[in-house]
């Protein structure tokens, strides 16, 4: 029998989706805070704990940052968030390159930053994991030292729009529709399970 959390995270789980578009509402530093309390308790290789978080909300950081990240590759310009839409708050994600084993760190990031999607999920606020991004620019921007290394760019906001997913047939590459609604492609349970054996 499972219990109503379970059912909570599970929910969560299989509703979520990247949020390229977003309210431009405050979201409460607690809950931001809070965000970062699920990254914090995230499994850890070794219990090592090389990662760090710098939560950007002040307004002018956000748009010096935004022309640094690259938004949708498969349908680029168009995934671009326009101004009245653009995130309200980034999470910058970095490995501590004193304290990391450099290889398990993804695996401490990739828990890590699962977690800040689910939590934000969960509370109705959307989030965009990026890697495409210009690491050497926003580290200066956010004066981050060298012995950090800026894995990644979470932006974050209450969704604004509203992603479908699609039975994967011969692309992986999500599109657009005439109304600006997002498919996205996705394999189906029966093309990735295996029973026993290959």
């Amino acid at each position: 029998m499972m219990s109503k959390t379970g059912l909570a995270v599970y929910k969560a789980i299989i509703s979520r989706r990247t949020i390229r578009r977003f309210k431009q509402n405050y979201i409460p530093k607690s809950m931001l805070k809070r965000l970062i309390n699920a990254a914090r308790l995230a499994p850890s290789a070794a219990n090592l704990q090389p990662l760090e978080f710098i939560i950007i909300t002040d307004k002018d950081m956000c748009v010096k940052i935004f022309p640094h990240l690259r938004w949708a590759g498969y349908i680029a310009p168009y995934g671009n968030p326009p101004l009245n839409k653009r995130p309200v708050v980034y999470i910058a994600v970095l490995v501590n390159k004193i304290k990391a084993q450099p290889k398990y760190a993804a695996y401490d990031v990739g828990a890590a930053v699962q977690n800040i999607l689910l939590a934000a999920w969960e509370q109705g606020i959307g989030c965009c994991w990026m890697q495409a991004i210009n690491r050497k620019r926003i580290k200066k921007i956010l004066e981050i030292p060298e012995d950090y290394r800026l894995d990644s760019v979470i932006s974050l906001g209450y969704e604004d729009e509203f992603p479908r997913i699609e039975k994967l047939k011969d692309s992986v590459k999500y599109w657009k529709d005439k109304n600006d609604i997002l498919h996205v492609p996705k394999r189906s349970i029966d093309q990735i399970v295996h029973q026993d054996c290959f």
